[in-house]
């Protein structure tokens, strides 16, 4: 029973997601102190900001206290989400995707060896090559 576990927990799969997540959340970090050290600066400067807004309902009978909807909350989540999400792009994902691109450019494809009967052909052309000659 603990060799089978052992043995999930050693996969290569389980280990890379591991490390995964542990850059992902390191890399989160990183994109959070971006977005609030350049893009919230200049979010400001245009004029934007938090988005307050609240829907209040009223009280249900014998309940203390009004239920309130805070979609503002949801918006500004919302706004930071795309943010992100810009940033991640257009820093990380096309870069790597121009730099795959030239990669594979100055990639020279294999040369394909030739195969048993391709050779075997290639002889016979050339055995009557030489008796004809």
């Amino acid at each position: 029973m603990l060799s089978g576990f052992r043995d999930f927990i050693m996969r290569g799969n389980v280990v890379d997601l591991a490390v995964g997540v542990v850059i992902g959340a390191a890399f989160n970090g990183l994109v959070e102190a971006f977005t609030k050290a350049f893009l919230d600066p200049l979010v400001r400067l245009v004029g934007g900001g938090d988005v307050a807004g609240t829907i209040v309902l009223r009280a249900a009978q014998g309940a203390q206290e009004a239920i309130v909807l805070d979609y503002g909350s949801f918006i500004t989540s919302l706004i930071n989400f795309l943010l992100t999400a810009a940033v991640l792009y257009f820093f990380v994902v096309q870069p790597m995707n121009h730099l795959n691109e030239r990669l594979k450019r100055t990639d020279k494809p294999a040369v394909a060896e030739p195969s048993n009967e391709e050779k075997l052909l290639a002889e016979i052309r050339d055995e009557l090559r030489r008796t004809r000659a």
